[in-house]
């Protein structure tokens, strides 16, 4: 039954789904039985704050924070406490990955397009944009900011993850109903049904939708990165989409696919994100931070 949005699906193993679209991606709450009613109370909650999160710090809407900062480039403008907790947070990302997660990389959107094609940008273009990336650049001084001209600021990078983690803490917060939030593949859970562990698939990169393996989880988040939805191929070499900042290309020797688990969706988000950019030294780079994860090639 729609309801601004929501559908409620039921699902096998005594379980409904909510589900919604947010951040262009396939959004659900999975929940045990219960009335369709309330099964629809607890998905708002959780729909409402994904659609609020991107509407907030999309790149793509001229009404968002992100659209405010860019039209103040080259002026001191003072954030929001939640915008500042944010940059504050992908600082701290941008020191402890040496510089390979970095929010202000956006700007080499302008180079690629990864539609499949085997379209390269030309070197000399990506050479161009590289003086525009760099967290260091900025002038941060929380919540005061300023951004040098032509740069941009773009937390896609840990969007989606971010409004898992909000929506699951507004969900906990409420009843202890269990409950797992999936947005995109992105997900966290509370605590199992009364009948199991939650079993979430692993795709196989080269079948969309196809899953490769099943995990029982019981609780804590799950993030998946990978170049299965968006890529580019010439001449036998795939190109993902996930650039590292340092170099303006994909890493040649990254994984197909990175699945994390951490505590929070951030956490196993960002963790996948900067295993992709150590390439061939990925699972080196994952043994070291003492975390699960499954590496598909």
């Amino acid at each position: 039954m729609p309801e601004d949005g929501l559908i409620v699906e039921a699902r096998g193993g005594n379980l409904l789904a909510v589900k919604f679209t947010a951040m262009a991606s396939p959004c659900e709450v999975l929940l045990p039985l219960m009335s369709e009613h309330a099964a629809l109370s607890i998905g708002t909650i959780a729909a409402q704050e994904a659609w609020r999160v991107e509407k907030k710090y999309s790149r793509y809407r001229d009404d968002s924070v992100t659209a405010w900062i860019h039209e103040n480039r080259g002026t001191t403008i003072e954030v929001d406490e939640e915008t500042a907790a944010l940059i504050d947070f992908a600082g701290q990302c941008f020191d402890l990955s040496k510089g390979l997660f970095d929010i202000t990389s956006g700007v080499l959107r302008r180079a690629w397009t990864f539609d499949g094609s085997d379209h390269l940008p030309e070197v000399a273009v990506i050479e161009r944009l590289l003086p525009l990336v760099g967290f260091e650049k900025l002038q941060w001084q929380s919540p005061r900011l300023l951004l040098p001209a032509r740069m941009e600021l773009d937390f896609g990078g840990i969007g989606k993850e971010y409004a898992v983690d909000r929506a699951y803490e507004l969900l906990a917060a409420g009843d202890s109903t269990p409950f797992l939030v999936n947005f995109g593949g992105d997900l966290r859970a509370n605590r199992a049904p009364s009948h199991g562990p939650w079993q979430v698939g692993i795709e196989r990169p080269s079948a969309d939708g196809e899953a490769t393996m099943l995990l029982d989880l019981q609780y804590g988040a799950l993030a998946t990165s990978g170049d299965s939805r968006r890529y580019l191929l010439r001449e036998g070499i795939r190109y993902g989409h996930i650039l590292n900042p340092l170099t303006g290309w994909p890493h040649p020797e990254a994984p197909r696919s990175i699945t994390v688990a951490a505590s929070s969706c951030t956490e196993a988000g960002l963790l996948s994100t900067i295993a992709m950019l150590h390439g061939a030294g990925a699972r080196s780079y994952l043994e070291e931070q003492g975390v699960r994860y499954w590496l598909l090639d």
